[in-house]
């Protein structure tokens, strides 16, 4: 209660209504595995287009994986898995980088002659084969004059040539010296220059010098920066602008290269250092190029430990802590030798207490029914479901000419179904099952599953892609991994997760809150308000709201040890609707003269 101490009129404001609870989302998305490039461990990237994607994690070429020598192994699965997602109804997408003993490539600017402090290197940040690539600098001068010289900031570097003989100057504490410090003459006669006039006297050329750098990367993708300076004092300085880790998160991600300049190496040597580049032969650009090289791929990833960067645990654990992810997958996992294991630390993460996501697991590729029947038969989850077979697409890397690039290629099926999944949740709703979805992209599947087929595999809990002869390439399953007669249905489990996702979030105001019949009271209006909504929507079967839901908050939900123990227990009840997963019409014959 407020305090009244004086007297007068009090004006307070109140509330006569219960509280409300949002819907959480539910089509966000996260992939993790090894891509071309991108940040190990950290926070996850939000994407939410494939340039967006490969801005950040890479193009789609294939990885230089150490221990994997089949061609179709070394496939990109991740990023080919984000474009099927997107291609599917995807929008919002996580990803997680995983790495195996991946390193970054390198390429020595300035010879220290054994002295680490002399040393410069230009080095990818990011480890991979992508960094592999060629550095080329440019250096450009502007005329300078008294007055421009006056206003440079300090770490700008000066440029006079006379007669022939260049001298360098660098901008000190607002003095500029050359590389002897010996500090550069202003005046003529003794009298000082006029502020138009150019420093060096008659016949001189003056110039602020700055730095132009372009890097390519092995997949093509460029990227430069222009007005940088030498001086470690410039704002713009090289080695600031361009270090292994930038202030700005925007940088940290999109910055290719790095400058790593000794602590003993002055602004004139980095200048002489970045001038003595050759060009590089035979590519008809006479700017001083640079090549960076030994960044590699690594070996396949692993499964691991939570506290080893790099593997799939590693990048499982960082996703714990993102709430709106509620779909998470592990595109071509399946593919390495530590796939069993993958895919069973997918399922845990998937059911730790309040995740509230779904696992999508891939099938091995090239499997009969037989295989997918014995894989299935080694999970038991209520938090995952199990999809077969590949699915074969045009190669989007194919070129004219080029017959060594294959023209189709298979990729597992967790990127298009989390594209589904997405579109579904946008188009119908959470509640709908995620299935009879035509499956964009695809040209045909790895295997031609018929109708006995599925007959096996559908009562197992293995959701099956199928070509439907007038219905093209659709999604034609949506039971879970689960021997749980309870929850046999994808749709069943992710609309629990949201309804569960939505109440825990939605009613944190009560927490602390007096534990009594008005708190009691403000939970049940709060949740019923919600499942009346959601029944309305039809999301809830029934004919009316007592039949779709109930919430009991009272004396019959808590008893008094309960209560002193300072806990609030509410009951709610729901009525799911199920997918018509099985369609039965019976038909007879009847006489004419028969009755219904």
């Amino acid at each position: 209660m407020p305090e009244y101490l004086a007297p007068g009129v009090y004006v307070e404001e109140t509330s006569f209504r219960a509280k409300s609870i949002e819907g959480v989302g539910t089509s966000t998305t996260a992939f993790v595995g090894p891509t071309r490039r991108g940040p190990i461990g950290g926070t996850p990237e939000l994407v939410t287009s494939l340039p967006d994607f490969e801005r950040i994690y890479g193009s789609l070429q294939n990885l230089a994986l150490s221990d994997v020598a089949a061609a179709e192994l070394r496939l990109n699965f991740v990023a080919h898995a984000a474009r099927a997602y997107f291609d599917n109804g995807g929008s919002r997408l996580y990803v997680v980088r995983t790495s195996n003993g991946a390193a970054s490539a390198s390429g020595r600017l300035r010879d220290g002659a054994g002295t680490a402090a002399e040393d410069v290197f230009v080095r990818a940040r990011i480890a991979g084969l992508a960094g592999n690539g060629t550095l080329r600098l440019r250096e450009s001068g502007r005329s300078a004059t008294v007055l421009s010289l006056g206003t440079a900031p300090d770490g700008s570097m000066l440029r006079i040539v006379v007669g022939g003989a260049t001298t360098l100057y660098l901008k000190t504490a607002g003095i500029w010296a050359d590389s002897a410090a010996a500090p550069l003459s202003l005046v003529d006669g003794g009298n000082p220059l006029p502020p138009g006039a150019t420093p060096g006297g008659a016949g001189a050329v003056a110039e602020l010098l700055s730095l132009s750098v372009e890097f390519a990367d092995a997949d093509g993708y460029v990227q430069g920066w222009d007005e940088l300076g030498y001086g470690s004092a410039h704002p713009r300085y090289v080695g600031a602008l361009l270090s292994l880790n930038p202030p700005a998160r925007n940088d940290a991600l999109n910055n290719i290269v790095w400058f790593d300049v000794g602590t003993a190496v002055s602004a004139f040597e980095l200048q002489a250092a970045a001038m003595a580049l050759p060009a590089l032969a035979g590519s008809g650009d006479p700017r001083p190029a640079l090549a960076l090289a030994g960044g590699t791929d690594g070996a396949a990833p692993i499964a691991g430990a939570e506290t080893t960067a790099g593997t799939y645990a590693a990048a499982l654990a960082v996703l714990s802590g993102l709430e709106d992810v509620s779909i998470v997958a592990a595109p071509g996992s399946t593919a390495y030798a530590d796939g069993p294991a993958i895919q069973a630390a997918l399922i845990g993460h998937a059911e730790r207490r309040r995740s509230y996501r779904i696992a999508v697991l891939d099938s091995a590729a090239r499997q009969t029914p037989g295989d997918v029947r014995v894989a299935r038969g080694r999970i038991d989850s209520k938090y995952a479901a199990l999809y077969y077979p590949w699915v074969i697409v045009s190669n989007p890397l194919a070129r004219p000419g080029r017959d060594d690039i294959p023209k189709e290629i298979a990729l597992p099926p967790s990127g298009f179904v989390s594209g589904i999944y997405a579109r579904n949740d946008v188009q119908r709703g959470v509640h709908k099952a995620p299935a009879n979805e035509v499956v964009t992209g695809a040209l045909r599947f790895e295997s031609d599953i018929n109708f006995a087929q599925q007959e096996l595999l559908n009562p197992l809990g293995v959701n099956c892609l199928r070509y439907l002869s007038g219905r093209g390439y659709r999604l034609w399953g949506a039971r879970l991994a689960s021997s749980d007669p309870e929850w046999k249905y994808v749709s069943d489990r992710r609309y629990f997760n949201y309804l569960e996702a939505s109440i825990d979030r939605g009613t944190q105001w009560a927490v602390f809150e007096l534990n009594g019949e008005r708190l009691w009271a403000n939970v049940r209006q709060t949740i019923s308000d919600f499942l009346y909504n959601e029944w309305r929507n039809g999301a809830l079967l029934g004919a009316n709201a007592e039949e779709a839901f109930f919430v009991r908050c009272d004396r019959s939900t808590m008893t008094q040890n309960d209560l002193d123990n300072g806990r609030l227990v509410c009951l709610i009840g729901v009525a799911l609707i199920r997918p018509a997963e099985f369609v039965i019409f019976r038909i007879g014959q009847k006489t004419a003269d028969a009755r219904s």
